[in-house]
């Protein structure tokens, strides 16, 4: 879970913003509140920043995903970092980005903090908050590090940072050297964090191809209620070679997906959805298709190109929902302009879904931007969990709670 974010000096973030998930003492909606015991304190599992056009609502989701990157696939030798400070100031540009992560991993709160500049990782800090105490496990700076003398591997990790490059995050370098102190956070980063833009899907489309999915009924009758005038989805085999794709990407697929590795990969091309994967060593591919029901009972088969841009917005987001709902889950889930292409009852209708899956014991979140004020309900969302983005004229923007 996010506990808090800050951002300094990134896009129109000029000054440091705080973005905090930590329950004030408002009693509304409290049953839906996360509890993390060990810390005798309360995350909440939603928050929704509102604001206009330019306002900076995208370039904090653009933080998140760029501080994502950054940790799960780092930096090529000798290459640029792509950080982007503020513009709107020439002496601006020339400072450090900074950003800070309090986060909950495996019940465990952790402190994760780095600057850089195009060129250089300026500094990094990871640091373990105990119920009434901190440990740092590593403080990098100006070329030096500092490692808890208490660490396992303690002069392995030295040695590690020692090839670490100038543009890269000491984090990340642990971990592609197989080390598995810091695993946990980047884990986190990799896997727990699931970024959704106004144009991508969420990574299980794939599960509407899969009958044997625990939910795959659940995802369908939901679909169904959302009244969108789709029957059911289905699965239609189509010849690899058929799906509009450049050849080197194709060429990639094959080699990622290995026989006998349960690989399923999810693609969009021309407006369609498709899953490919190996069965019996043969590349199997299906497009996703809709059914509609007909005057007369039966059913019509639809393309997905052919279904309105809120269907499809719905199809992308559906599985996302889902797999949020679900008892087990621990996924923090950002979505950017969640309200693209959806009536505002469409998008309180998913809001409602996940919210009423949410108890004091959950560990998933969801962050929305959106532009809709009609979702600025105190019948759906609490004032801690509203956030306002504002650009001033200098063409700064800040960040601040209803609360």
């Amino acid at each position: 879970m996010i506990i808090s974010f800050a951002i300094e000096n990134w896009m129109s973030f000029r000054d440091r913003v705080t973005f905090s998930m930590l329950a004030t003492k408002e009693r509304q909606h409290n049953p839906r509140v996360s509890k993390l015991r060990k810390y005798q304190t309360r995350i909440l599992p939603i928050a929704a920043i509102y604001g206009g056009n330019a306002a900076g609502k995208s370039n904090f989701f653009k933080a998140l995903q760029f501080v994502k990157t950054l940790v799960v696939r780092g930096s090529a030798i000798d290459s640029l970092i792509g950080v982007e400070p503020f513009q709107l100031n020439g002496h601006e540009s020339e400072k450090p980005t900074r950003f800070l992560l309090e986060l909950l991993v495996d019940e465990n709160i952790y402190e994760f903090s780095f600057s850089v500049t195009r060129k250089i990782v300026v500094d990094e800090k990871l640091v373990l908050i105990k119920k009434s105490s901190e440990m740092v496990l590593y403080d990098r700076r100006t070329g030096n590090i500092n490692i808890a003398p208490a660490s396992s591997d303690y002069k392995f990790l030295e040695f590690v940072f020692k090839g670490t490059r100038d543009n890269q995050l000491f984090l990340t370098n642990s971990v592609s050297q197989n080390l598995d102190n810091f695993r946990p956070i980047y884990n986190w980063f990799k896997d727990t964090l699931q970024l959704i833009g106004p144009d991508s899907a969420f990574k299980f489309i794939e599960l509407y191809f899969d009958e044997n999915y625990p939910h795959y009924n659940t995802m369908q009758g939901t679909l169904q209620q959302l009244d969108l005038g789709i029957s059911r989805l289905a699965g239609e085999k189509v010849p690899f070679d058929n799906i509009p794709l450049p050849t080197e990407i194709k060429d990639r697929i094959k080699e990622d997906i290995k026989e006998n590795k349960g690989i399923r990969c999810g693609i969009r091309s021309s407006g369609d959805r498709y899953v490919v994967y190996r069965k019996q060593n043969q590349l199997i591919a299906k497009k996703l298709i809709t059914y509609h029901p007909k005057a007369d009972g039966n059913e019509i088969k639809f393309e997905i190109n052919q279904e309105s841009g809120g269907s499809q917005r719905v199809l992308d987001l559906l599985p996302a929902f889902v797999e949020q709902s679900t008892e087990s889950s621990k996924n923090v889930l950002v979505i950017d302009e969640i309200d693209r292409s959806l009536h505002t009852l469409l998008t309180r209708r998913l809001i409602e879904m996940y919210l009423t899956a949410c108890s004091e014991d959950t560990r998933t979140q969801l962050l929305l931007t959106t532009h809709d004020v009609m979702l600025m309900d105190q019948k759906l969302l609490r004032r801690d969990e509203m956030w306002v983005t504002e650009r001033d004229s200098s063409g700064a923007s800040s960040l601040f709670s209803f609360s």
